[in-house]
């Protein structure tokens, strides 16, 4: 019988570990303030991004909005991903490429998009 307690003792201790890292990936994560214009892609080249770092949008409402969008939505400035317009929009990043772009007055056309590659 000592060695079933052994065991549970030791899934539980595993258990913790995991937990543990999980959370520490979590509290690596980074806020990263967006430049949100009309060069917004020039302001993430050099920047590294992890799964998981927030995203934060601030902007005239009144002005533009946020697009999440698939790579032919970016290329083709077509909005059919969920859009934010709250003016401070906060967008957590999962693993790979994440395209953004303003859908009002054609200012995808003008610069207004974003592509960001997370690791």
């Amino acid at each position: 019988m000592a060695q079933g307690r052994g065991s549970a003792t030791l899934g539980g201790l595993l258990a913790v570990c995991l937990l543990l890292g999980v959370v520490a990936h979590i509290a690596d994560a980074e806020t990263h303030t967006v430049d949100w214009s009309f060069n917004a892609d020039a302001w993430s080249k050099g920047k590294r991004f992890r799964a998981g770092d927030v995203l934060e949008f601030n902007y005239d409402r009144t002005k533009h909005n946020v697009v999440v969008v698939d790579a032919g939505g970016y290329s083709t400035c077509s909005s059919s991903g969920r859009t934010y317009n709250s003016g401070s929009d906060h967008i957590t990043l999962g693993s790979g490429t994440s395209y953004f772009i303003c859908s009002l007055k054609s200012h995808c056309g003008m610069g207004m998009k974003m592509a960001i590659t997370a690791n």
